[in-house]
């Protein structure tokens, strides 16, 4: 990543990129001549040979230091400067680009109009890390976070664990090259504020969840679906202060819905809440450590759980939207179609619905209904969301029904709908329960709007999975938000 200030005091006028390994660099050896015999000003800098191209003053860049702070990635390359900026380039060798930018023509008359370069020694392997370290060094990024430095012998990830940044798993150390490396997955400036993040209400940066995501394991490319699920988890809605502070359950849980899903490689078939996909575990970790570093959501301290839950190391996955009946969840919470999108959930740890036998909607929504009186307790009403994850055998008696997600909402509030006599504390024998207030006439344990639907998991498995929200439902709501690159 190359900050945009970087070309500052440069002189106006051309510089050209060069190396002498490049074919294409040899080639326009002769146009360069050109440039200088036209009183174009125009610097060269060679990246393999301070001797090339000769008899015309190169500048040795054998260490890097220009091409990498201009962001060369092609050799040859033209770039123009006014004002001690750069502010257009023209990589490869394009004579209509190269005589737009110099302002001479005729260039290379016999020379092939147009031929692609090679790749900039920055991008080698084993000097990427070194350059972006040294440029980390010299002040020449956008990188703001306080750097730590570490004894000769301390160990990188047991001092992870004894300053307090890891979630109890070992994390990635957050070098300056691989903060680097993952900011290049978003085009979002590294300074840009995305959240305030409770309990804390710090600032949190585009750099800050960078740094997380590194130490989570992401790649670059799931940036977007982190900075995302931050912004969602730090709404007002969501209430990620309220889902650390209760003694219930629930964590931050991530649907993720849109192209960026399968672009990334986010798992939702087979095990799909569970363990193996590299995205959905580092993805939905990322962000609980944002919210344990920047924000100060420390278990024991503002967490309270009674219990936890383990999806509170991660909990991440995407719906399979291609197989699915219905819209997918992103698109019904009002999303485009086409769009990428998260939603966050505060979720309790998922629960099984097994019906290997129903063949109708009708007995399906029947099974459901029953495994759902058991949410937070058979005896309580009106407390939570829930997340209903269909499986694909599933989907098909509800597909062969013909039966929308609206009319399986409408079925589920009907057969979850309980008298007031049996849910009043005391009822059954049981304490627990609604205040006598609710003894009379009948109460749906769930309102519509409660109960969301997710198509997801393995093709072979007659099992749904049932994730419980909040109890208290008005603490937290699901909110979905889109994912920009």
């Amino acid at each position: 990543m190359v900050a945009p200030a970087a070309a500052s005091g440069l002189r106006d006028g051309l510089i050209a990129v060069v190396k002498r390994e490049c074919p294409t660099c040899r080639l326009i050896v002769s146009v360069l001549g050109e440039l200088r015999a036209n009183g174009a000003p125009v610097a060269i800098f060679t990246q393999d040979d301070p001797e090339f191209p000769p008899g015309l003053s190169p500048i040795d860049d054998s260490a890097l230091d220009a091409s990498w702070s201009l962001g060369i990635e092609t050799v040859p390359t033209l770039l123009r400067v006014e004002g001690q900026r750069v502010v257009a380039r023209a990589e490869g060798w394009q004579r209509d680009a190269w005589e737009r930018l110099s302002g001479v023509t005729g260039l290379g008359a016999g020379l092939p109009a147009h031929r692609p370069g090679c790749g900039s020694r920055t991008l080698e392997p084993a000097l990427r890390d070194v350059l972006a370290t040294r440029a980390v060094a010299a002040g020449d990024t956008e990188l703001r976070a306080r750097p730590i430095t570490l004894g000769e012998l301390e160990d990188p990830i047991e001092a992870a664990f004894a300053r307090g940044w890891s979630d109890g798993l070992p994390v990635v150390p957050p070098t300056p090259a691989r903060v680097l490396r993952m900011l290049e997955g978003s085009t979002r400036a590294p300074a840009e504020v995305v959240a305030t993040v409770p309990p804390d209400y710090a600032e949190c940066t585009v750099e800050k969840i960078a740094i997380n995501a590194v130490m989570a394991g992401c790649l670059p490319e799931y940036l977007p679906v982190v900075i995302a699920a931050v912004e969602a988890a730090c709404t007002d809605a969501f209430n990620i202060h309220g889902v650390l502070a209760t003694t219930y359950f629930v964590g931050p849980m991530i649907v993720v819905n849109g192209p960026i899903a399968g672009a990334i490689g986010l798992n939702s078939g087979v095990n799909a809440l569970g363990q193996g996909s590299r995205a959905n575990a580092t993805i939905g970790r990322a962000l609980q450590l944002v919210i344990r570093n920047v924000g100060g959501g420390r278990p024991g301290e503002v967490d309270r759980a009674t219990f936890g839950q383990p999806g509170k190391y991660t909990f991440c996955f995407a719906e399979d939207e291609a197989g699915s009946p219905w819209e997918p969840l992103s698109v019904e919470r009002g999303v485009a179609r086409g769009a990428s999108a998260v939603t966050v959930f505060a979720a309790e740890g998922p629960r099984a619905v097994v019906d290997q036998r129903s063949r109708t909607a009708e007995s399906l929504a029947g099974s459901y209904a029953a495994c759902l009186r058991t949410v937070a307790h058979p005896k309580l009403v009106g407390g939570c969301d829930v997340v209903i994850v269909v499986s694909p055998e599933h989907g098909r008696v509800f597909r062969a029904a013909e039966w929308s997600k609206a009319r399986l909402r409408d079925e589920l509030v009907r057969r979850t709908t309980l008298p007031g006599a049996e849910i009043v504390q005391g009822a059954g024998d049981i304490a627990e329960g609604m205040p006598e207030t609710f003894a009379t006439g009948t109460w749906p344990k769930f309102a519509p709007e409660n109960l969301l639907f997710v198509h997801a998991g393995g093709t072979a498995g007659m099992f749904s999975a049932l994730i419980g929200g909040w109890i208290g439902r008005g603490g937290s709501r699901p909110v979905t938000w889109e994912v920009k690159s």
